[in-house]
């Protein structure tokens, strides 16, 4: 799983997710990708997950680039346990993700295979996706 090899601070405040991403929102390196439609966490499971799933479907081929990465602890407290003594112990890491944020990137393959490793990707994330192409932004 990814996680971040050191941080500043052990736990962090939730946060919020208003507006549109503007930073890491247009293609930079390939020519078909991922784009979040709507804000969310991403987990750390959920990201490998789809890289696997774009991984498998183009028999390793191509290039793939994951353009987010779990840099914020979420903190859980154990089942059944009563209110007061501070706060739970770090239980997963997520990226915070933000509408327009570009996710994935995939290049050197054609344009149906893109789509489809894509597509599957899109089904085990959280949040909901749009599949762009270069050609769409310009």
């Amino acid at each position: 799983m990814l996680q971040p090899k050191r941080t500043k601070y052990r736990k962090f405040h939730r946060g919020r997710m208003k507006g549109i991403r503007t930073k890491g929102s247009s293609m930079v390196y390939g020519e078909f990708g991922l784009k979040a439609e709507g804000p969310g966490w991403v987990s750390a499971r959920e990201i490998e997950a789809a890289r696997r799933a774009i991984t498998g479907y183009v028999k390793r081929g191509g290039q793939l680039w994951v353009r987010l990465f779990p840099d914020k602890a979420v903190s859980a407290r154990p089942a059944e346990t009563r209110m007061g003594g501070g706060k739970g112990a770090v239980d997963r890491w997520v990226a915070v993700v933000r509408r327009g944020r570009m996710l994935y990137e995939i290049a050197d393959v054609s344009e149906e295979d893109a789509r489809e490793a894509l597509r599957r990707a899109s089904h085990k994330l959280s949040i909901p996706t749009r599949i762009v192409s270069r050609s769409d932004e310009f």
